[in-house]
């Protein structure tokens, strides 16, 4: 039977073959390095059959899907190495996750971290074995009885959650046995590298009201020395952790008065300000015009636009006059209300409608962590109005601006296309007209992208920026979301050249995404140190003593008044001192002045990260400061 690879090409194999047949007849190369296969787009096991006429692409570890299926794999392995060690434990689930794998299981004994080395060894005595690792499928009652033989009651009740007639499968390696879609690696023995990593609590289902479980964390790797390069990112990361510098810094605060809602210091603000201030100024120049619209509304708003049917469970909710109103979680609502309070015409748009909007979300207390994820923020949100010939250069416009901002704080990205998901609003057509003119922007930008399929928001398919900080990790900031829905729900109208009325289409987009959780990625990125333009104090005069405390507040008067944010440390401590508190302030410039400087009118300059570089004229160190400062200078 004839079968195409990924580049098109026709392969001959025996009938009935499987996947790993056909990549043995490409080349024992690609068999040696298969992991799994995708036939006709979905990913299988290596043991899953061909017919004629499927496509086929053969999955190696340089692949993402891959990389997934092996971190499963090891999962597998971990719980059945416990199951091993610890015969009475439960088995609940054992999903991959980024850069690893969990395993959530009940004890009857609790273990530790120190548990830990039985466990891998246990695991290393399971790869060695290199057991083949087979698929098999059962009818739900036989499924149920298997699960129950073996005493898996966590188990059991994903069965019986499951869909009538959904096909439900089990894995084998050796003597272990486990409920699961798959796929998996042909054998044990493909794993190379891993390691467990940590230990949590997690209720099962994540619902507090059930039991909580034990979740044992692991991650894996094709080579050891990629783990050795993950392991090395993650104390680089410790050191950059932004909730310990934000305490050091000052920048905010994290309360139990207010669990996930931060409190921003008064450095914190003079950064969150200077962001909020460069985005005023760039999108005025991009010829947006700003609203703010109420943080809370009715109900019956966010039953039109949707969002309660979708997200109620994530909204604060309250009464006003005994009319249910929710805290808006979205900005786009209030946009669609503010565009309908005059009439427009064709000759109007597009409008772009920007909103620094002060959002809530609900978010269960054991996700909230530091900036990263908190229960209100601050939206950086814009709604483009326009007409259907406008879609391709107002996304253009779009990805200028996010390509612009990014690049000026130093950050690569790559970029997504998240398609139409279940239980999405709206008709087939207009989901097409949308994805293919997304597409067709990014193609006109020579964009690289990844598709995402189902990823899309409930109103419309999306593009997502995933930004790359200076030690490698990725974060999801800016989207641009088209929306032909909204419109229609809000009855959106302008008038046409022909005089007759129409719908406009809708984006939505954001930039830094949430401003709070982009300050968190700045100080990882940064480590704290900021550039001179967003640090809070740019420059830390230093008097050596009490006689030059006057021209040290001369200096920090003259400094402000240009613009630039200074203070003098007037306390009665020794220069030492006074430079390493500067140091791990991380300020960028420290001024040392003694009798000297105050007589010849000059400054001794200490630059962060090179130490003392000289001295200077007032007025030319003040240049250059307020230079780097203008021109957003890095260093």
């Amino acid at each position: 039977m004839n079968i195409t690879l990924k580049n098109g090409d026709k392969l001959e194999v025996s009938d009935g073959a499987d996947c790993m047949e056909a990549a043995k007849t490409v080349s024992e190369g690609l068999a040696r390095n298969a992991v799994a296969a995708k036939v006709n787009g979905e990913l299988v096991d290596l043991s899953a059959p061909l017919h004629e006429g499927d496509s086929l692409e053969i999955v190696t570890l340089k692949d993402p899907e891959g990389l997934k299926v092996y971190r499963h794999t090891c999962a597998h392995v971990l719980a059945q190495a416990i199951k091993t060690i610890y015969p009475t434990c439960k088995l609940a689930i054992g999903p991959v996750i980024d850069n690893g794998f969990y395993y959530d299981i009940d004890f009857k004994t609790p273990i530790t971290m120190e548990d830990f080395s039985k466990i891998e060894a246990e695991m290393k005595s399971i790869i060695k074995s290199n057991l083949p690792i087979e698929r098999f499928t059962l009818p739900r009652k036989e499924a149920i009885a298997l699960m129950s033989k073996y005493h898996e009651n966590y188990k059991v009740e994903l069965i019986q959650d499951l869909p009538e007639g959904e096909t439900i499968s089990f894995y084998k390696q050796g003597d272990f046995t486990d409920l699961c879609r798959g796929p998996h690696l042909p054998s044990t023995g493909k794993i190379k590298a891993f390691k467990l990593v940590s230990i949590a609590g997690a209720y099962w289902r994540g619902d507090e009201k059930k039991k909580m479980l034990t979740r044992i964390y692991g991650t894996a790797f094709a080579k050891k020395e990629e783990m050795d390069e993950y392991f090395k990112m993650l104390e680089e990361a410790k050191k950059r952790d932004h909730v310990k510098l934000g305490k050091e810094l000052k920048l905010f605060a994290l309360l139990n008065e207010g669990k996930g809602f931060p409190f921003f210091l008064p450095n914190g603000m003079v950064l969150k300000n200077i962001l909020i201030d460069y985005w005023r100024q760039l999108h005025r120049r991009e010829g947006y015009v700003e609203v703010q619209t109420p943080i809370i509304m009715t109900r019956t708003l966010w039953e039109n636009s949707g969002h309660w049917d979708h997200y109620k469970d994530n909204m604060y909710t309250t009464k006003i006059d005994g009319e249910d109103c929710a805290v808006k979680p979205m900005n786009c609502p209030g946009g669609m209300l503010v565009y309908k309070l005059s009439p427009h015409s064709y000759k109007d748009l597009p409008i772009r409608m920007g909103e620094l909007g002060l959002v809530h979300r609900h978010e269960k207390s054991g996700q909230l962590h530091g900036l990263m994820r908190v229960r209100c923020f601050t939206q950086d949100d814009a709604h483009i109005f326009m007409l259907p010939e406008q879609i391709t250069q107002e996304i253009k416009g779009v990805v200028r601006i996010i390509d612009e901002v990014y690049s000026l704080f130093g950050f690569k990205y790559h970029v997504e296309l998240s398609t139409r998901p279940e239980n999405s609003m709206g008709s087939d057509e207009d989901w097409e007209n949308a994805t293919s003119a997304l597409v067709k922007a990014l193609d006109e930008l020579g964009l690289n992208y990844v598709v995402n399929e189902g990823d899309g928001a409930f109103y419309g398919p999306k593009i997502d920026f995933h930004l790359e900080d200076c030690i490698g990790r990725t974060w999801q900031c800016g989207t641009i979301q088209l929306d032909f829905q909204m419109p229609q729900r809000f009855e959106l109208e302008y008038v046409g050249e022909d005089g007759e009325k129409h719908r406009p289409i809708m984006i939505h987009r954001v930039v830094f995404g949430s401003i709070e959780r982009f300050i968190g990625i700045l100080i990882e990125h940064y480590a704290g140190k900021f550039p001179v333009w967003l640090s809070p104090v740019q420059v830390k005069v230093l008097p050596i003593t009490d006689r030059a405390a006057d021209y040290a507040a001369q200096l920090v008067s003259e400094m402000n008044a240009m613009g630039l944010r200074a203070e003098a440390d007037l306390r009665k401590e020794k220069l030492g001192r006074k430079i390493l508190d500067a140091e791990n302030e991380k300020v960028p410039y420290k001024l040392v002045v003694g009798d000297k400087e105050v007589e010849e009118n000059t400054v001794s300059v200490r630059k962060r990260g090179e130490g003392d570089v000289g001295s200077m004229k007032k007025e030319d160190f003040f240049a250059l400061c307020k230079q780097q400062n203008d021109e957003k200078t890095v260093f």
